[in-house]
Protein backbone atom coordinates (compact mmCIF):
# COMPACT_ATOMS: atom_id res chain seq x y z
CA UNK A 1 0.00 0.00 0.00
CA UNK A 2 1.23 3.30 -0.95
CA UNK A 3 1.57 5.39 1.99
CA UNK A 4 -1.12 8.21 2.60
CA UNK A 5 -0.98 11.74 4.41
CA UNK A 6 -3.17 14.15 5.45
CA UNK A 7 -2.18 17.37 4.14
CA UNK A 8 -3.26 20.74 6.12
CA UNK A 9 -3.53 22.70 2.84
CA UNK A 10 -5.30 20.57 0.57
CA UNK A 11 -7.48 19.20 3.95
CA UNK A 12 -7.61 15.55 2.42
CA UNK A 13 -5.71 12.63 2.64
CA UNK A 14 -3.81 12.03 -0.28
CA UNK A 15 -1.30 9.84 -1.58
CA UNK A 16 2.68 10.61 -0.77
CA UNK A 17 4.80 10.08 -3.25
CA UNK A 18 8.27 11.83 -2.99
CA UNK A 19 9.87 14.64 -5.45
CA UNK A 20 12.73 12.55 -5.64
CA UNK A 21 13.02 8.94 -6.08
CA UNK A 22 14.33 7.03 -3.30
CA UNK A 23 14.26 10.26 -1.05
CA UNK A 24 12.13 12.12 1.15
CA UNK A 25 12.79 15.53 2.42
CA UNK A 26 11.41 16.66 5.72
CA UNK A 27 11.32 20.41 7.62
CA UNK A 28 10.35 20.42 11.48
CA UNK A 29 9.63 23.26 13.13
CA UNK A 30 12.12 22.73 16.10
CA UNK A 31 12.15 24.83 19.28
CA UNK A 32 12.39 28.33 19.94
CA UNK A 33 14.56 27.76 22.92
CA UNK A 34 13.02 30.35 25.37
CA UNK A 35 13.28 27.89 28.25
CA UNK A 36 13.33 24.40 29.17
CA UNK A 37 11.48 21.83 27.05
CA UNK A 38 8.18 20.71 28.30
CA UNK A 39 6.15 17.27 27.95
CA UNK A 40 3.83 19.34 25.54
CA UNK A 41 6.62 20.49 23.07
CA UNK A 42 8.36 16.85 22.89
CA UNK A 43 5.03 15.10 21.45
CA UNK A 44 6.08 16.90 18.10
CA UNK A 45 9.73 15.38 18.17
CA UNK A 46 8.20 12.08 18.76
CA UNK A 47 5.37 11.71 16.41
CA UNK A 48 7.45 12.74 13.81
CA UNK A 49 10.25 10.76 14.54
CA UNK A 50 7.32 7.72 13.78
CA UNK A 51 7.03 9.24 10.18
CA UNK A 52 10.58 9.51 10.03
CA UNK A 53 11.48 5.47 11.31
CA UNK A 54 8.63 4.59 8.90
CA UNK A 55 9.99 6.18 5.93
CA UNK A 56 13.62 4.58 6.57
CA UNK A 57 11.66 0.97 7.40
CA UNK A 58 10.12 1.61 3.91
CA UNK A 59 13.51 1.79 2.17
CA UNK A 60 13.27 5.94 1.66
CA UNK A 61 16.93 7.88 2.01
CA UNK A 62 15.34 10.49 4.45
CA UNK A 63 16.75 14.08 4.96
CA UNK A 64 15.63 15.67 7.99
CA UNK A 65 15.67 19.29 9.19
CA UNK A 66 14.49 20.83 12.08
CA UNK A 67 15.49 24.14 13.26
CA UNK A 68 16.49 26.07 16.23
CA UNK A 69 15.62 29.54 16.47
CA UNK A 70 18.07 31.27 18.71
CA UNK A 71 16.39 34.66 18.35
CA UNK A 72 13.36 35.56 18.98
CA UNK A 73 11.33 38.50 21.22
CA UNK A 74 10.56 35.99 24.40
CA UNK A 75 14.44 34.60 24.21
CA UNK A 76 15.68 38.14 24.80
CA UNK A 77 12.42 39.16 26.75
CA UNK A 78 13.68 36.20 29.03
CA UNK A 79 17.03 36.39 29.31
CA UNK A 80 16.89 40.22 30.23
CA UNK A 81 14.70 39.31 33.07
CA UNK A 82 17.16 36.65 34.50
CA UNK A 83 20.31 39.50 34.04
CA UNK A 84 22.03 36.99 31.15
CA UNK A 85 22.90 37.76 27.67
CA UNK A 86 20.32 36.36 25.15
CA UNK A 87 23.08 33.91 23.63
CA UNK A 88 23.94 32.22 26.34
CA UNK A 89 20.51 31.56 27.81
CA UNK A 90 19.66 30.21 23.92
CA UNK A 91 22.42 28.34 24.13
CA UNK A 92 21.38 26.67 27.50
CA UNK A 93 18.12 26.14 26.51
CA UNK A 94 18.94 24.30 23.12
CA UNK A 95 21.62 21.87 24.69
CA UNK A 96 18.41 21.21 27.15
CA UNK A 97 16.38 20.31 24.53
CA UNK A 98 18.87 18.25 22.58
CA UNK A 99 19.16 16.53 25.79
CA UNK A 100 15.35 15.89 25.90
CA UNK A 101 15.20 14.57 22.57
CA UNK A 102 18.01 12.14 22.76
CA UNK A 103 16.59 10.58 26.09
CA UNK A 104 13.39 9.65 24.39
CA UNK A 105 15.37 8.15 21.82
CA UNK A 106 14.20 10.88 19.29
CA UNK A 107 16.76 10.17 15.76
CA UNK A 108 19.45 13.15 15.65
CA UNK A 109 18.52 15.23 12.56
CA UNK A 110 20.26 15.25 9.11
CA UNK A 111 20.84 19.24 10.06
CA UNK A 112 19.87 21.40 12.80
CA UNK A 113 20.36 24.91 11.80
CA UNK A 114 20.29 27.94 13.74
CA UNK A 115 18.31 31.15 13.12
CA UNK A 116 21.56 32.99 14.46
CA UNK A 117 23.78 31.24 11.76
CA UNK A 118 21.43 31.92 8.64
CA UNK A 119 20.92 35.72 8.01
CA UNK A 120 22.26 36.21 5.14
CA UNK A 121 19.62 34.17 3.67
CA UNK A 122 17.29 35.81 4.90
CA UNK A 123 18.26 39.37 3.80
CA UNK A 124 18.50 37.60 0.16
CA UNK A 125 15.00 36.32 1.07
CA UNK A 126 13.72 39.74 1.56
CA UNK A 127 15.52 41.16 -1.22
CA UNK A 128 13.70 38.82 -3.65
CA UNK A 129 10.58 39.93 -2.40
CA UNK A 130 10.75 43.51 -2.31
CA UNK A 131 12.04 42.91 -6.11
CA UNK A 132 8.45 41.23 -6.81
CA UNK A 133 6.39 44.06 -5.09
CA UNK A 134 5.81 41.81 -1.94
CA UNK A 135 7.53 43.86 0.55
CA UNK A 136 8.34 46.49 1.51
CA UNK A 137 10.79 48.87 3.53
CA UNK A 138 9.17 51.60 6.70
CA UNK A 139 11.29 53.27 9.17
CA UNK A 140 14.47 50.43 9.87
CA UNK A 141 11.50 47.96 9.43
CA UNK A 142 10.89 45.12 6.08
CA UNK A 143 6.92 44.40 6.04
CA UNK A 144 5.31 41.19 4.26
CA UNK A 145 2.24 42.78 2.45
CA UNK A 146 -0.38 39.86 2.39
CA UNK A 147 -2.46 41.59 -0.23
CA UNK A 148 0.31 41.33 -2.86
CA UNK A 149 -0.42 37.25 -2.58
CA UNK A 150 -3.79 36.53 -3.51
CA UNK A 151 -3.35 33.16 -2.15
CA UNK A 152 -2.65 34.13 1.30
CA UNK A 153 -4.35 31.90 3.83
CA UNK A 154 -5.21 29.10 1.75
CA UNK A 155 -2.85 26.81 3.96
CA UNK A 156 -5.12 28.36 7.11
CA UNK A 157 -8.00 29.17 5.78
CA UNK A 158 -7.82 32.46 7.04
CA UNK A 159 -10.05 35.18 4.91
CA UNK A 160 -8.02 38.06 4.49
CA UNK A 161 -10.51 40.47 6.45
CA UNK A 162 -9.90 38.06 9.41
CA UNK A 163 -6.05 37.86 9.90
CA UNK A 164 -4.94 39.09 13.12
CA UNK A 165 -0.68 38.63 13.10
CA UNK A 166 -0.30 39.33 17.35
CA UNK A 167 2.34 41.75 16.22
CA UNK A 168 1.94 45.84 17.71
CA UNK A 169 1.35 48.40 16.02
CA UNK A 170 4.15 50.05 14.92
CA UNK A 171 4.90 53.20 12.42
CA UNK A 172 5.54 52.77 8.41
CA UNK A 173 3.47 49.69 8.41
CA UNK A 174 0.24 49.98 5.43
CA UNK A 175 -1.51 47.39 6.72
CA UNK A 176 -2.28 46.11 10.52
CA UNK A 177 -2.80 42.79 8.57
CA UNK A 178 1.26 42.92 7.27
CA UNK A 179 3.82 41.00 8.92
CA UNK A 180 7.34 41.92 9.92
CA UNK A 181 10.15 40.42 8.06
CA UNK A 182 12.69 42.47 9.64
CA UNK A 183 13.06 44.27 12.67
CA UNK A 184 14.82 47.49 12.79
CA UNK A 185 17.63 47.94 15.81
CA UNK A 186 16.27 48.38 19.35
CA UNK A 187 18.91 49.65 22.30
CA UNK A 188 20.51 47.19 23.99
CA UNK A 189 19.23 44.53 21.42
CA UNK A 190 21.57 42.54 18.76
CA UNK A 191 21.63 43.32 15.35
CA UNK A 192 23.00 42.10 12.29
CA UNK A 193 23.70 45.30 9.21
CA UNK A 194 21.37 44.59 5.73
CA UNK A 195 20.65 46.74 2.95
CA UNK A 196 17.47 48.19 5.16
CA UNK A 197 19.71 49.10 8.09
CA UNK A 198 20.73 46.90 11.03
CA UNK A 199 18.19 44.98 12.96
CA UNK A 200 16.92 41.24 13.38
CA UNK A 201 14.85 38.60 11.33
CA UNK A 202 11.50 38.12 12.42
CA UNK A 203 10.59 35.00 13.30
CA UNK A 204 8.50 33.68 10.07
CA UNK A 205 11.27 34.32 7.93
CA UNK A 206 14.04 32.77 9.66
CA UNK A 207 12.28 29.33 8.83
CA UNK A 208 11.68 29.97 5.13
CA UNK A 209 15.18 30.56 4.81
CA UNK A 210 16.49 27.54 6.70
CA UNK A 211 14.10 25.30 4.89
CA UNK A 212 15.01 26.62 1.54
CA UNK A 213 18.66 26.67 2.21
CA UNK A 214 19.02 22.68 3.56
CA UNK A 215 16.36 21.32 1.26
CA UNK A 216 16.19 23.24 -1.94
CA UNK A 217 13.06 25.54 -3.57
CA UNK A 218 10.71 22.88 -3.11
CA UNK A 219 10.62 19.88 -0.75
CA UNK A 220 8.58 17.11 0.19
CA UNK A 221 7.00 18.24 4.42
CA UNK A 222 6.80 20.34 6.63
CA UNK A 223 5.68 19.37 9.94
CA UNK A 224 5.05 21.13 13.22
CA UNK A 225 2.59 21.58 16.04
CA UNK A 226 -1.32 22.53 14.94
CA UNK A 227 -1.12 25.96 16.86
CA UNK A 228 1.82 26.81 14.43
CA UNK A 229 -0.74 26.67 11.54
CA UNK A 230 -1.70 30.44 11.59
CA UNK A 231 0.22 32.81 11.43
CA UNK A 232 3.79 31.23 11.44
CA UNK A 233 3.47 28.68 8.66
CA UNK A 234 1.08 30.49 6.42
CA UNK A 235 3.48 33.41 6.82
CA UNK A 236 6.28 31.04 6.21
CA UNK A 237 4.61 29.77 2.63
CA UNK A 238 3.67 33.45 1.67
CA UNK A 239 7.01 34.30 2.22
CA UNK A 240 8.18 31.36 -0.30
CA UNK A 241 5.93 31.34 -2.57
CA UNK A 242 6.07 35.65 -2.94
CA UNK A 243 10.18 34.55 -3.78
CA UNK A 244 8.94 32.47 -6.06
CA UNK A 245 9.54 28.61 -4.51
CA UNK A 246 6.97 25.95 -4.71
CA UNK A 247 8.12 25.12 -1.17
CA UNK A 248 6.24 22.49 0.73
CA UNK A 249 4.54 19.49 -0.99
CA UNK A 250 2.48 18.45 1.98
CA UNK A 251 1.96 20.10 5.29
CA UNK A 252 1.68 18.08 8.37
CA UNK A 253 0.80 19.50 12.10
CA UNK A 254 0.24 17.32 14.96
CA UNK A 255 -2.70 17.88 17.60
CA UNK A 256 -2.20 19.39 21.08
CA UNK A 257 -1.01 17.38 24.25
CA UNK A 258 -3.72 19.06 26.53
CA UNK A 259 -4.06 19.39 30.05
CA UNK A 260 -7.70 19.50 31.43
CA UNK A 261 -8.78 20.25 27.97
CA UNK A 262 -6.22 23.10 27.46
CA UNK A 263 -3.09 23.10 25.26
CA UNK A 264 -0.07 22.30 27.62
CA UNK A 265 2.02 26.21 27.35
CA UNK A 266 4.42 27.97 29.94
CA UNK A 267 1.81 30.88 29.63
CA UNK A 268 -0.76 29.11 30.95
CA UNK A 269 1.37 27.36 33.41
CA UNK A 270 0.19 24.17 33.23
CA UNK A 271 3.08 22.67 32.01
CA UNK A 272 5.36 19.18 33.35
CA UNK A 273 9.10 19.05 32.62
CA UNK A 274 10.55 15.99 31.52
CA UNK A 275 12.33 15.34 34.67
CA UNK A 276 9.11 15.46 36.89
CA UNK A 277 7.78 12.42 34.56
CA UNK A 278 11.04 10.17 34.31
CA UNK A 279 10.64 9.96 37.90
CA UNK A 280 7.51 7.71 37.63
CA UNK A 281 8.06 6.48 34.04
CA UNK A 282 11.37 5.34 32.32
CA UNK A 283 12.27 7.18 28.78
CA UNK A 284 10.70 4.51 26.34
CA UNK A 285 7.85 4.11 28.59
CA UNK A 286 6.99 7.89 28.11
CA UNK A 287 7.80 7.77 24.55
CA UNK A 288 5.31 5.01 24.09
CA UNK A 289 2.69 7.02 25.67
CA UNK A 290 3.76 10.54 23.37
CA UNK A 291 3.49 8.54 20.55
CA UNK A 292 0.71 6.12 20.93
CA UNK A 293 -2.36 8.56 20.03
CA UNK A 294 -3.28 9.44 16.34
CA UNK A 295 -0.94 12.11 15.80
CA UNK A 296 -3.34 14.72 14.30
CA UNK A 297 -5.77 14.00 17.75
CA UNK A 298 -5.71 16.30 20.82
CA UNK A 299 -4.27 13.99 23.15
CA UNK A 300 -5.27 14.85 27.14
CA UNK A 301 -2.57 13.91 29.80
CA UNK A 302 -2.71 12.74 32.98
CA UNK A 303 -0.12 10.50 35.02
CA UNK A 304 -2.81 7.69 34.95
CA UNK A 305 -2.90 7.52 30.88
CA UNK A 306 1.19 7.47 31.26
CA UNK A 307 1.60 4.78 33.69
CA UNK A 308 -1.25 2.50 31.67
CA UNK A 309 0.79 3.28 28.43
CA UNK A 310 3.82 2.64 30.86
CA UNK A 311 1.98 -1.11 31.94
CA UNK A 312 1.03 -1.88 28.07
CA UNK A 313 4.40 -1.08 27.20
CA UNK A 314 6.34 -3.64 29.78
CA UNK A 315 3.77 -6.33 28.40
CA UNK A 316 5.52 -6.10 24.94
CA UNK A 317 8.76 -5.97 26.44
CA UNK A 318 8.71 -8.65 28.77
CA UNK A 319 7.30 -10.84 25.53
CA UNK A 320 10.64 -10.13 23.82
CA UNK A 321 12.72 -10.19 26.72
CA UNK A 322 11.39 -13.67 27.80
CA UNK A 323 11.96 -14.54 23.47
CA UNK A 324 15.36 -13.50 24.21
CA UNK A 325 16.05 -15.86 27.21
CA UNK A 326 14.67 -18.58 25.11
CA UNK A 327 16.59 -18.25 21.99
CA UNK A 328 19.75 -16.57 23.13
CA UNK A 329 19.14 -13.39 19.95
CA UNK A 330 16.15 -12.13 19.17
CA UNK A 331 16.67 -10.09 15.16
CA UNK A 332 14.65 -7.24 13.50
CA UNK A 333 12.34 -8.84 11.85
CA UNK A 334 9.67 -7.91 9.52
CA UNK A 335 6.26 -6.06 10.27
CA UNK A 336 2.80 -7.30 9.80
CA UNK A 337 1.20 -6.65 6.75
CA UNK A 338 -1.30 -5.73 9.09
CA UNK A 339 0.65 -3.16 10.87
CA UNK A 340 2.21 -1.74 7.36
CA UNK A 341 -1.18 -1.26 5.87
CA UNK A 342 -2.11 1.42 9.47
CA UNK A 343 1.31 3.13 9.35
CA UNK A 344 0.59 3.86 5.77
CA UNK A 345 -2.80 4.93 6.37
CA UNK A 346 -1.75 8.63 7.75
CA UNK A 347 0.29 6.81 10.08
CA UNK A 348 -2.98 5.38 12.33
CA UNK A 349 -0.38 4.49 15.36
CA UNK A 350 -3.36 3.00 17.35
CA UNK A 351 -4.69 0.65 15.12
CA UNK A 352 -0.94 -0.24 14.55
CA UNK A 353 -0.44 -0.63 17.78
CA UNK A 354 -3.63 -2.95 18.24
CA UNK A 355 -2.15 -5.01 15.87
CA UNK A 356 1.13 -4.97 17.76
CA UNK A 357 -0.67 -5.94 21.20
CA UNK A 358 -2.66 -8.93 19.54
CA UNK A 359 0.49 -9.90 17.65
CA UNK A 360 2.51 -10.31 21.09
CA UNK A 361 -0.19 -12.21 22.94
CA UNK A 362 0.11 -14.68 20.08
CA UNK A 363 3.96 -14.44 20.59
CA UNK A 364 3.37 -15.05 24.53
CA UNK A 365 0.80 -18.40 23.79
CA UNK A 366 3.64 -19.45 21.57
CA UNK A 367 6.49 -19.26 24.31
CA UNK A 368 4.01 -20.72 26.80
CA UNK A 369 3.78 -23.80 24.06
CA UNK A 370 7.21 -24.33 23.29
CA UNK A 371 6.30 -23.36 20.02
CA UNK A 372 9.38 -23.05 17.52
CA UNK A 373 7.42 -19.74 15.83
CA UNK A 374 7.80 -17.43 18.84
CA UNK A 375 11.18 -16.61 17.90
CA UNK A 376 9.50 -15.52 14.36
CA UNK A 377 7.53 -13.85 15.91
CA UNK A 378 9.28 -12.03 18.77
CA UNK A 379 11.15 -10.48 15.40
CA UNK A 380 8.25 -9.11 14.33
CA UNK A 381 7.30 -7.68 17.32
CA UNK A 382 11.07 -6.08 17.74
CA UNK A 383 10.41 -4.64 13.91
CA UNK A 384 7.40 -2.94 14.74
CA UNK A 385 8.75 -1.72 18.30
CA UNK A 386 11.59 -0.43 16.61
CA UNK A 387 9.57 1.67 13.64
CA UNK A 388 7.59 3.38 16.96
CA UNK A 389 10.94 3.97 18.21
CA UNK A 390 10.34 1.78 20.98
CA UNK A 391 12.46 -1.25 20.78
CA UNK A 392 13.74 -2.63 24.04
CA UNK A 393 17.32 -3.12 22.37
CA UNK A 394 17.98 0.01 21.29
CA UNK A 395 20.93 1.49 22.38
CA UNK A 396 19.03 4.10 23.31
CA UNK A 397 17.60 2.49 26.19
CA UNK A 398 20.70 0.58 27.36
CA UNK A 399 22.18 2.71 30.23
CA UNK A 400 18.68 3.14 31.75
CA UNK A 401 18.36 -0.73 31.72
CA UNK A 402 22.28 -1.12 33.33
CA UNK A 403 21.81 1.47 35.65
CA UNK A 404 18.23 0.40 36.51
CA UNK A 405 19.64 -3.82 37.25
CA UNK A 406 23.08 -2.13 38.78
CA UNK A 407 20.47 -0.11 41.36
CA UNK A 408 18.78 -3.19 42.18
CA UNK A 409 21.85 -5.33 42.74
CA UNK A 410 23.00 -2.07 45.09
CA UNK A 411 20.06 -2.22 47.04
CA UNK A 412 20.60 -5.90 47.97
CA UNK A 413 23.75 -5.21 48.78
CA UNK A 414 23.20 -2.51 51.01
CA UNK A 415 19.89 -3.82 52.65
CA UNK A 416 22.38 -6.80 53.37
CA UNK A 417 24.56 -4.18 55.24
CA UNK A 418 21.29 -3.08 57.18
CA UNK A 419 20.52 -6.39 58.39
CA UNK A 420 23.68 -6.84 60.00
CA UNK A 421 23.85 -3.48 61.28
CA UNK A 422 20.29 -3.90 63.02
CA UNK A 423 21.54 -7.36 64.17
CA UNK A 424 24.19 -5.69 65.81
CA UNK A 425 22.38 -3.09 67.14
CA UNK A 426 19.95 -5.58 69.13
CA UNK A 427 22.93 -7.64 70.17
CA UNK A 428 24.19 -4.07 71.55
CA UNK A 429 27.41 -4.35 69.61
CA UNK A 430 27.56 -0.70 69.06
CA UNK A 431 31.53 -1.03 67.86
CA UNK A 432 29.96 -2.67 64.57
CA UNK A 433 26.59 -0.93 64.11
CA UNK A 434 28.44 2.24 64.22
CA UNK A 435 30.84 0.42 61.79
CA UNK A 436 28.48 -0.93 59.20
CA UNK A 437 27.29 2.84 59.36
CA UNK A 438 30.48 4.46 58.60
CA UNK A 439 31.29 2.19 56.23
CA UNK A 440 28.18 2.78 54.27
CA UNK A 441 28.71 6.72 54.81
CA UNK A 442 31.59 6.77 53.11
CA UNK A 443 30.55 5.18 50.13
CA UNK A 444 27.86 7.89 49.34
CA UNK A 445 25.17 5.86 51.55
CA UNK A 446 23.55 7.90 53.73
CA UNK A 447 21.38 6.12 56.07
CA UNK A 448 18.14 7.27 58.47
CA UNK A 449 16.73 5.70 61.34
CA UNK A 450 13.34 5.86 61.53
CA UNK A 451 9.98 4.02 63.38
CA UNK A 452 9.88 2.02 60.52
CA UNK A 453 13.55 1.13 60.51
CA UNK A 454 16.57 2.30 58.26
CA UNK A 455 16.06 3.76 55.32
CA UNK A 456 18.88 4.58 52.55
CA UNK A 457 19.71 7.12 49.70
CA UNK A 458 22.62 8.13 47.62
CA UNK A 459 24.95 11.25 48.53
CA UNK A 460 27.84 12.26 47.49
CA UNK A 461 30.38 10.40 48.45
CA UNK A 462 33.24 11.50 50.79
CA UNK A 463 35.99 13.09 49.50
CA UNK A 464 39.62 11.84 50.09
CA UNK A 465 39.94 14.78 52.27
CA UNK A 466 37.00 14.54 54.45
CA UNK A 467 38.06 10.68 55.40
CA UNK A 468 41.32 11.58 56.63
CA UNK A 469 43.69 10.88 53.30
CA UNK A 470 42.79 7.52 52.39
CA UNK A 471 41.42 6.40 48.95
Amino acid sequence: MTLRLYDTRTRVVREFNPLRPGQVSIYLCGATVQGRPHVGHLRSAVVFDVLRRWLLAKGFDVLFARNVTDIDDKILTKAAEAGRPWWEWAATHERAFSSAYDQLGVLPPSVEPRATGHITQMAECIERLVERGHAYAATGDVYFDVRSLPEYGKLSGHQLDDVHQGESVAEGKRDPRDFTLWKGAKPGEPWWPTPWGPGRPGWHLECTAMATTYLGAEFDIHCGGMDLVFPHHENELAQARGAGDPFARFWLHNGWLSLGGEKMSKSLGNVLSLEELLTTVRPQELRYYLGCAHYRSTQEFSIEAVVEAAVAYQRLESFILRAADEYDEIPIGEVTDEFAAALDDDLAVPRALAELQRHARQGNTELAERNSEAAATAASVRAMLSVLGCDPFDPAWASGRETKAAFVALDVLVEAELSRRETARADKDWALADEVRDRLRKAGINVTDGPDGPKWSLEKPESPETNGGQP
